[in-house]
């Protein structure tokens, strides 16, 4: 929003909306002229809000923030209407002013003194905007579009047994049966393969613990005959 005086950015006060907290927003007075301007900052409803930098003078092509905090609502809105506005008024002063030449008879409107004023209305908006585009829904959406590309393919297979092979959606189909069916002989293969290994090892362990039992019998055997073979050698 501009004029001759002061540019006042943006034209509407942004409010986020959230109960039991403080929000804030800012609005940025930039003087337009080479000359002192000074300002000031009103609200219809001045319990509502606390402006910091209500009032001030502002140097040629010089700018200010103005912060507008908004105290902490008890309660939540049916709606995020809302009717208060805010006033910024504007005048020319004498160059090098200060604030000890500020004082409210600068925006008593006289003859010949030009105060201009700038209304701005007070926009409620959500605190927490939910997002766009949630990641879930993106994780979601990569199953179903897997689980489409397999049924296709089992369905083209599953129509072209008994079909004619030279068909090029069977011949896609006889190729896709006769890797299964490879990958399925290939794994017989490999576990019959390990069960013999398996049998053969049991049947290692077998003979090994045989002989060694039999060892043990005839070494006890062989020394009882000695030790009888001895007795009578001394009788």
């Amino acid at each position: 929003m501009s004029s001759a005086l002061l540019r006042v950015y943006p034209s509407e006060l942004k409010i986020p909306y959230e109960v039991k907290k403080q929000r804030s927003c800012c609005m940025q007075l930039t003087n337009r002229t080479d000359q002192f301007v000074a300002f000031k900052v009103k609200t219809t409803n001045p319990r509502k809000y606390s402006v910091r930098h209500s009032c001030g003078i502002l140097l040629p092509r010089g700018s200010c923030n103005v912060t507008v905090t908004m105290q902490a609502p008890m309660e939540m809105l049916s709606d995020h209407h809302c009717k208060d506005k805010f006033l910024v008024q504007s005048v020319v002063v004498q160059d090098r002013a200060t604030m000890k030449d500020f004082g409210p008879q600068l925006f008593t409107k006289t003859p010949g003194r030009l105060i201009e004023e700038f209304k701005l209305r007070v926009v409620y908006i959500a605190a927490n905007p939910p997002s766009p585009v949630p990641e879930e829904e993106e994780e979601e959406d990569s199953s179903p579009r897997s689980e489409v590309i397999s049924s296709s393919t089992f369905d083209v297979a599953h129509r072209c047994i008994g079909a004619s092979a030279a068909e090029p959606s069977c011949a896609e189909g006889t190729s896709v049966i006769s890797g299964l069916a490879g990958e399925r002989d290939f794994a017989v293969d490999k576990n019959q393969k390990v069960q013999q290994e398996m049998e053969l090892l049991g049947e290692t362990r077998s003979s090994q613990q045989g002989f060694s039992l039999m060892f043990v019998v005839f070494v006890f055997m062989s020394s009882m005959f000695i030790g009888h073979l001895m007795n009578e050698i001394k009788v």
